[in-house]
């Protein structure tokens, strides 16, 4: 069955599809949970426009037509036919455990919002006086409703730091992914944190996912390398002049360096943001209990910690972000 399925993908190669090796080990770990043919169409499927190519691969390679659905989800704008039930089991999995970039490039991230100081046409609110004026002239003086405007809004600024040490290494790849997505979809700045800062924010910003990511391979050097927190968010608090952000920082608080430190530079980001999460993949763990020098130091100085251990969690984490 292995062998079919990675002769399968290579014809999907031929008619035009992107099967780049992740996706293919992500198909062949989706026919362990879903049918074949609709594991193929989750996993191997990026553009609504690949649908009709790899219909007519699946009749001519397998043979026969394509099998029902037993149930309907909407992803990524197109029908999927698998059972819900498959897919909450698989958001719930640890990232760790299994290729999760599928289901991460399906997630829809909205922006943080904040009032700007630019004022708007509204129903209600303060008073228009031009436009009222300019109302009453247009019917010869006569009284008109009054005009009003109130001031809009705008996306807040998002900033993603990654710790991408060797503690990490299990996770850094599906969260590079996830920055990836938020990326495309809202302006954010992504820099990497291990013992050095490294800014991906430009790499990531490149639509094709497999291609960001091998570029964001390439500028951090110190991928999977060590860990000093205090350190690499000091360097980031020099850096970042910008005030009133969403900031938040994936890592699993194994400090290296000093302690204090990480506090005193954690508390004049807190500052400086909006708002400062930090999401730990261990977190979400049973039994999970926050005794690392580095989780001690900074929770004082974070408005919440939250699970950053599985596709559920991450959506948890994009919904804490919007409300923010």
């Amino acid at each position: 069955m292995t062998e079919a399925c990675v002769g399968f993908t290579r014809v999907l190669r031929g008619a035009g599809l992107q099967c780049g090796p992740d996706r293919v080990q992500a198909f062949l770990a989706a026919t362990e949970h879903v049918d074949l043919y609709w594991a193929g169409r989750l996993t191997l499927c990026a553009d609504p426009d690949d649908l009709p190519r790899y219909d007519a691969a699946y009749r001519a390679y397998f043979g026969g037509t394509p099998p029902r659905p037993r149930t309907t989800v909407e992803l990524d704008s197109m029908t999927v036919g698998v059972a819900a039930s498959d897919v909450e089991v698989l958001k719930h999995k640890d990232i760790s455990e299994f290729n999760a970039a599928p289901l991460i490039a399906r997630l829809r991230p909205l922006p943080p919002r904040r009032r700007s100081r630019r004022l708007k046409k509204a129903r209600r609110g303060r008073m228009d006086l031009a436009r009222t004026v300019r109302a009453m002239i247009e019917v010869g003086g006569e009284i008109t409703r009054p005009r009003h405007r109130r001031r809009g809004t705008k996306a807040r600024r998002l900033v993603l730091l990654i710790d991408v040490s060797g503690s990490m290494a299990a996770y850094s790849d599906a969260l590079l992914r996830f920055a990836h997505v938020v990326a495309r979809a809202m302006p954010v700045e992504v820099r990497t944190v291990g013992t050095r800062l490294t800014r991906v924010t430009r790499q990531l910003r490149e639509r094709d996912q497999e291609r960001a990511l091998r570029a964001v391979g390439r500028a951090i050097p110190d991928y999977e390398g060590g860990t000093r927190l205090g350190d690499t968010i000091r360097r980031f608090n020099q850096q970042w002049r910008q005030r009133g952000a969403v900031v938040v920082l994936f890592s699993d608080g194994w400090e290296r360096g000093d302690p204090a430190l990480l506090a005193a530079e954690l508390a004049r980001l807190r500052r400086t943001s909006h708002r400062v999460l930090w999401a730990n993949p261990h977190a979400g763990k049973p039994g999970y209990r926050p005794v690392q020098r580095g989780v001690v130091a900074a929770l004082p100085h974070v408005d919440r910690m939250i699970a950053g251990h599985s596709v559920h969690a991450l959506e948890e984490l994009l919904e804490e972000v919007r409300r923010a």
